[in-house]
């Protein structure tokens, strides 16, 4: 018997465990997913700006991310409705198909405007698959377990840009548009056949007599105000994204051209960061169950904003570059550890709507930041700006202190599914469910 067996037939209270063999399928198929993705942002953002400049990319990326953040704030309940399942099979399906097509369009004809359709639509299938892939590491890890299964996906998810971009980018060199698109037509039936693996006997969702989408569609602010520990989660998240946007986004290139380091030193840094992130990920996998939500959440999310403070100062780029490995070891322990306890803290017929508003405000921080801060910068200039964002990132452990301290909801009794029990976890000062891993829905 294999130990997804085992893990399947382990009676209520047993040792929390982790289904490897389904976690290394759905890892497969994000890390396929999410590569295409970036080598198609790379192949249409080439494209748009050889068809029509920085008005042609303006308007694609819109028409990209407008519609896959409306689509969010009700893509979640319809996961909970009708299962993860359901949701994902359809998603990955049809945007392999939208891609298929999508490569015999731009082959036969030239013209912008298709691009822009294409995106619309890959958005909104985006925006309906992120909920509901975001709710199935739940039902195939328990306990600390899910921190180990969440830092393998956000190792993925860095790992990610740095293989799909530089394909990307050569494909659109030496060939064409419709040549990316077809690639990742490809990864994305291979990203199909690993979700119809991994929500093999998954049950559906949940829907009470009478429920609406509508209604259901408003439980993620529900959620937050019911429940503080996922109240301060959020509250956690949203400032350590406030204070990364625009430092990143904008402010990192001004400070490099104003000290003369040249283009190439920004790439440098984000490397940097992305190697620590790597790094850090790697640690998530071996060791993140055994470490503390206090090392995790609390003394990462110290060590973001002191790194973010030290950034704006450093007086020479081998200095960045040293502070950008240990910001983004810091980040790559503390984003997993948010997900993990915002993932077991949701009441499980809610799950997908809860990860939709941590991914919406995920979207829709960066804007904010470079609009605020920017502003900002305007009026105290930059430097003061980044010391700025760096005391926004040390006010998110604080929000960490308070969800740590906060019981986790106990989730509510449903039809066909195990009945759960509170167990104590002395190490961090917490409670926790423990669930059946197969009847919880995905």
């Amino acid at each position: 018997m294999s130990s997804a067996d085992v893990a399947e037939t382990l009676p209520a209270g047993a040792p929390p465990v982790i289904r490897w063999r389904k976690v290394i399928v759905l890892m497969t198929g994000q890390a396929l997913s999410l590569t295409g993705d970036y080598l198609l942002l790379v192949a249409l953002a080439w494209t748009a700006v050889r068809i029509g400049g920085a008005t042609a990319i303006t308007v694609l990326t819109l028409a990209g991310a407008l519609p896959r953040a409306i689509v969010l704030i009700f893509s979640g309940a319809v996961t909970d409705m009708l299962g993860a399942r359901f949701v994902l099979l359809r998603t990955t399906s049809a945007r392999a198909v939208l891609l298929a097509a999508g490569a015999v369009v731009t082959l036969t004809t030239p013209w912008f405007w298709p691009l822009v359709v294409i995106a619309a639509i890959e958005g909104v299938l985006l925006g309906f698959g992120s909920p509901a892939n975001s709710t199935l590491l739940p039902s195939l890890a328990e306990g600390d377990h899910l921190a180990r299964a969440n830092s393998l996906s956000a190792m993925i998810t860095r790992l990610a840009p740095i293989v799909g971009s530089p394909i990307g980018a050569w494909l659109i060199a030496v060939g064409d548009l419709w040549q990316a698109m077809a690639v990742v037509a490809v990864t994305g039936t291979l990203a199909f056949a690993a979700a119809a693996v991994v929500t093999a006997g998954m049950p559906g969702g949940t829907r009470a007599p009478g429920e609406t989408l509508l209604r259901h569609a408003g439980d993620g602010i529900r959620l937050l105000r019911a429940h503080a520990r996922l109240r301060w989660l959020f509250v956690c998240a949203f400032l350590l994204d406030l204070a990364f946007g625009w430092p990143l986004e904008v402010a990192l290139p001004l400070l490099v051209n104003t000290r003369g380091w040249g283009v190439g030193a920004v790439a440098v840094v984000v490397m940097a960061f992305s190697a620590g992130a790597l790094v850090a990920g790697l640690i998530g996998v071996l060791l993140a169950h055994r470490l503390p939500l206090s090392v995790r959440m609390v003394a990462t999310g110290v060590g973001i904003g002191l790194g973010i403070l030290v950034m704006a100062s450093t007086p020479s780029l081998a200095a960045l570059v040293v502070v950008s490995v240990l910001v983004g070891l810091m980040a790559g322990l503390n984003g997993p550890a948010i997900v993990t306890v915002y993932q077991q803290a949701s009441p499980p017929a809610r799950l997908g709507t809860a990860m939709s508003m941590l991914t919406l405000a995920g979207i829709g921080t960066t804007p904010v930041s470079i609009a605020l801060f920017g502003a900002l910068s305007a009026v105290i200039g930059l430097h003061a700006t980044w010391l700025v964002c760096g005391a926004v990132a040390l006010a998110a452990p604080l929000a960490a202190v308070r969800a740590i301290r906060r019981p986790a909801p106990a989730p509510q009794a449903q039809a066909g599914r195990e009945a759960t029990a509170e167990v104590a976890d002395a190490g961090e000062g917490r409670s926790r469910a423990v669930r059946d891993p197969v009847t919880r829905p995905a």
